[in-house]
């Protein structure tokens, strides 16, 4: 019995992920897509790992620039995941009108994001309706802070194109076919810290 696509949806749906915009950039082409199919890989070497639609008129762009972007967006940048997932002027002719710089590979780094992964691609697979991407980490930025896995120092994002970062934020959620925010009141570590060792 084949599954529905919709059941699946909704059975999918009750994994919830963060939001990010995959971008790239080829020559003078940009684009980017509202990606929540988004997953580190491998710790050493760096690797992450991201699926883009068949269909989308940025997959070429990713193809072609040999790399990637992972913008993970903040609880306030609801605007710019509808806007990169739309088909529409905004998207595809203005960069959904918001402003980026670059760090390693090229691609565009959305500002203000709450974290990002610059990659170049190592391999490609398919994946059903899907292509599916592995990217060896060039680069990372969190808060005001960026690091280059080709150097031993950090640098701040203020030092790259004038750029000057807020303060962290909270991330954008998807859950249910959504857009959540999370509740700041409830913090609980995700490991008990262990117990010392009795040295006697």
């Amino acid at each position: 019995m084949a599954i529905e696509k919709d059941f699946f949806r909704q059975v999918m749906g009750r994994f919830a992920t963060g939001v990010t915009v995959v971008t790239a950039k080829n020559e003078d082409t940009i684009g980017g897509i509202t990606v929540n199919a988004f997953c580190s890989v491998s710790l050493n070497p760096p690797l992450v790992l991201v699926c883009i639609d068949l269909n989308s008129n940025t997959l070429p762009i990713i193809r072609q620039s040999g790399a990637f972007a992972v913008n993970m967006l903040t609880d306030q940048q609801e605007h710019l995941s509808r806007c990169f997932a739309l088909s529409s002027p905004e998207r595809y002719e203005h960069f959904c009108h918001t402003n980026y710089h670059t760090s390693a590979t090229g691609a565009p780094i959305l500002d203000d994001v709450l974290a990002f992964i610059d990659a170049r691609i190592v391999a490609e697979y398919p994946g059903g309706d899907h292509a599916i991407f592995l990217g060896e980490v060039e680069a990372m930025g969190i808060g005001s802070k960026i690091a280059f896995v080709d150097e031993a120092s950090h640098a701040t994002l203020a030092t790259l194109n004038g750029h000057i970062p807020v303060e962290e934020e909270n991330p954008l959620a998807y859950y249910r076919g959504q857009y959540r925010h999370l509740a700041i009141h409830y913090r609980q570590p995700s490991l008990a810290t262990p117990p010392e060792q009795d040295r006697n």
